[in-house]
């Protein structure tokens, strides 16, 4: 039984983590993005220094980086920020996706070579 309730800390902690980092960030990303033209330069690049903080929270350092240069070039280059707002959200998506996978093939895998 203990074993259960471990896995089931496990698995509640983990959607944890990922709520308050990634579905976090990515709403707040979401919110800037889709209200751009009613915020100031100022707004934009002090909520996309905070998302790359919550993106470099959690393990995604690429996306992190091109949102903190993104926040960097909203101060200067509209069409720059745009650029890199844009590639790192792709990035995000597809790293966002990818853990999923994998933590459900090995559990797939562990329960296939469960021996009692």
């Amino acid at each position: 039984m203990e074993l259960s309730r471990q896995r089931a800390r496990k698995r509640v902690m983990g959607r944890f983590d990922f709520l308050r980092t990634c579905a976090l960030a990515r709403e707040l990303c979401y919110l800037i993005r889709s209200n751009l033209p009613v915020l100031e330069p100022e707004d934009v690049h002090r909520a996309c220094l905070f998302i790359a903080k919550l993106c470099r929270e959690a393990g995604c350092d690429e996306p992190a980086s091109l949102c903190e240069k993104a926040a960097e070039a909203v101060l200067t280059d509209e069409e720059k920020f745009l650029e890199l707002c844009a590639e790192s959200c792709r990035l995000c998506s597809q790293s966002a996706r990818r853990p999923g996978r994998e933590e459900r093939r090995e559990e797939r895998e562990r329960r296939a070579t469960y021996v009692a």
